[in-house]
Parts: C-alpha cells; structure tokens; sequence
C-alpha cells in the first residue's frame, strides 16, 4: 500500500533550508548590497584596531591586548553568519546541509559565548585599573593577559559544547525549513520530529545562567569602577576613566541587551521577524559599532588609529612604533 506523500516524513533530514528575508528579487540585491558594504566595513573597522595595537608599542597593554583579541573576535563572529547570508540572497534554493547547519550553529554561539567572557575580562582590567591602580602592574602583568585571553578562548569553545550534542541529537524527519537566516537553536528544535522538553530546559537554564552570571559580574566590575571614578579629585582624571569605561558599556549594553531578548529562553514563542532583527542587530550590527565606539571615545586609539593612516598613504611609509 503507497503511504500518502504528507504523511511520509520518516526519512531523516539531510538539509535545511534557510527562509532568510524572503522578499522581490530587487529588495533582495538592494539587502545584498547594504549587507556586503557593512560587512566589509566591519572586517575594515576591526582590522585597524588590530593593527594599530600590533604596530604601536603604547598600545601593548593589558586592556588593548584584550581589544585587540576582541577585535578578532567579532571579525570571526560575523564571518560565521554574514557571507553564508550574502550567499542565500543571490540563491534560489537557501538550502544548508544538515552538518554544515550545526557547525555553523556551534562556532556562531562559542564565538557569542567568548564574547561574554571577553567583556567580562575588559571589566575586569578596569576595575584593576582603577580602583586597585597600586596593584594593578603586578596582578595584570602582559604574559597574565595573554593567559587571560587564551582562556576565554578555550572556555568560549568548550562551554557550547553540550547544547550542541544534545540538539543536534534530536530526529529530524521533516519539515527542514528554518524561518531565520541562521541555524538558531530555537527554530531547530521547533523542527524536531518529537517534543524535547528536558533539551529545552537545559539550554535554556544553560543560556540563563551564563548570560546572568558574566552579565552581573560586568555591572558589578563597573558599578565599583564608577564609585571609585566618582572620588577622583582632578576633572581631567575622571573624565579620562569615564571615557575609557563608557565606551566598554556602551558595547555591554548593545551585545546584552539584545541577547537576554533572544537567548534566556529560545523557544519564549518570539515571532520570526522580531528574531531576526534582533539576531541581525548583535551579530552584524554590533561588531560594526565597536570600532567606532572604542576610537570615537579613546584618545590613545585615536592617535593609534591616525598614524597607522598616515603611514598607509602612498610614499608615506614610516615605523609606527614610536
């Protein structure tokens, strides 16, 4: 006897389909466009940090070695989502293999997930610095840092290893499309062929407790920091501290804000749209701003950044490290 075609769901799925924005062929060049010229503005943005760090010899401390580190994140952290994305825009099909589907999921959250631990150790540096300035040489010395960063690297990978396995152990047998523009663990778990309540609990106490726990550890850094700012008697001195840490809480407020909407409870039932913009707004606009945040606001990065021009212009090459 021949089983009915929309009943026949028992082959397991060997790729997903990405709805992405689905809109006319023109608006879909017009966002492939838009999104090509910030990404490529992003890897831009990102790479002077980089770059200035690495090339001046002022800058080869403890909190630029982090932003440097934090700037090679978001470079990879949009990387992971933006091309795939610029790919399905000049696609018909927008389809993603089942593998490939998770690994993308798994590097987009650890990259997420080393984010955290970054800002954590930004906040930290700070509060060191400023209100234990005494202390502060000997406890965050460079080779200190270094083990710092290459921890939240580690951790970062290895903390999103769970929630990975367990989803991606669940049956898959149909349908595969996802209404987002990434393998996201809300929308895949929705397509699971049987109910996972225990999965959905332990990812989303998983996200409740990592995205709280850095999350308090970084307001409780800077709640110190400004208490000890305050008590600065010079003017010039408080507005120094207060320009180096807005510019840390201004890229806090923009990545958690917008996570704690998305990811402290994945399956809250938001709809796709309100998904997606959020997603789009910490994984693609996010990393934009940071440059701009981080140099806008400091004054030592802004003379980094105007020499690393100035010896990039033609028959202006000159050492930058002075």
């Amino acid at each position: 006897m021949k089983i009915p075609a929309e009943n026949n769901h028992s082959d397991p799925v060997s790729e997903f389909i990405l709805l992405g924005f689905p809109c006319t062929w023109e608006v879909q060049i017009l966002l492939f466009s838009i999104f090509c010229v910030i990404y490529v503005l992003t890897l831009m943005g990102n790479l002077c940090i980089i770059c200035a760090v690495w090339w001046n010899d002022h800058l080869h401390t403890p909190m630029y070695i982090l932003l440097a580190n934090f700037s090679f994140l978001e470079i990879w952290y949009v990387t992971s989502t933006v091309p795939n994305m610029l790919a399905n825009f000049l696609s018909e099909t927008n389809s993603i293999s089942f593998y490939g589907c998770f690994i993308q999921f798994y590097f987009f959250f650890s990259m997420g997930t080393t984010e955290t631990f970054f800002l954590s150790a930004m906040a930290f540096d700070r509060y060191l610095a400023i209100c234990r300035p005494l202390h502060y040489p000997a406890v965050m010395t460079v080779q200190r840092c270094i083990r710092i960063g290459a921890g939240c690297w580690v951790c970062g990978f290895s903390c999103f290893l769970l929630p990975v396995y367990l989803i991606s152990q669940l049956p898959f047998c149909g349908p595969n499309t996802i209404d987002h523009f990434l393998c996201d663990p809300g929308p895949l778990m929705n397509l699971s062929c049987v109910a996972a309540p225990a999965t959905e609990i332990i990812c989303a106490i998983f996200n409740s407790v990592l995205i709280f726990s850095t999350f308090l550890f970084i307001t409780s850094s800077y709640t110190l920091v400004i208490r000890a700012v305050l008590r600065v008697p010079s003017a010039e001195g408080r507005h120094k501290a207060f320009s180096t840490c807005g510019s840390h809480l201004a890229v806090v407020s923009l990545f958690y804000g917008s996570i704690m909407v998305m990811y402290v409870s994945p399956t809250a039932g938001n709809p796709a749209g309100i998904q997606k913009i959020v997603t789009l707004f910490y994984s693609v606009m996010t990393p934009l701003f940071n440059p701009l945040i981080y140099s806008l606001r400091n004054k030592e990065m802004k003379q980094a950044l105007t020499k690393l021009f100035r010896i990039m212009r033609p028959g202006q090459r000159q050492p930058l490290k002075n």
